[in-house]
C-alpha cells in the first residue's frame, strides 16, 4: 500500500484525518522533547508546521492526551 493512498484515504475520511493530525502532534512533541534543536531551527516555512504541532502538543498536552484516549476508544470499540 503506497503512502499516497493512505494520505488520500485520510483526507476523505474525517476520523482518519483526525487520527493523522493527533499522531503528528504527538510525534512532533516527542521529537522536540528528545532533540529540541531539531525542530527549533525551522520555525517558519513548510517545516514550521512541525514546530507548531510540537508547541500544540506541549501547551495543550492534557487536551491532546484526552483526544488520543477518545480516538483510541473510538477506533478499538466503535469501528
Amino acid at each position: 500500500m503506497s503512502f499516497s493512498f493512505i494520505l488520500q484515504s485520510a483526507i476523505f475520511n474525517f476520523q482518519a484525518l483526525l487520527t493523522v493530525i493527533l499522531l503528528l502532534i504527538c510525534t512532533c512533541a516527542y521529537i522536540r522533547a528528545l532533540a529540541p534543536s531539531l525542530l527549533d531551527k525551522n520555525k517558519t516555512g513548510l517545516l514550521g508546521i512541525f514546530w507548531k504541532c510540537a508547541r500544540i502538543g506541549e501547551r495543550k498536552s492534557p487536551w491532546v492526551a484526552c483526544c488520543c484516549v477518545i480516538m483510541a476508544f473510538s477506533i478499538l470499540f466503535l469501528q
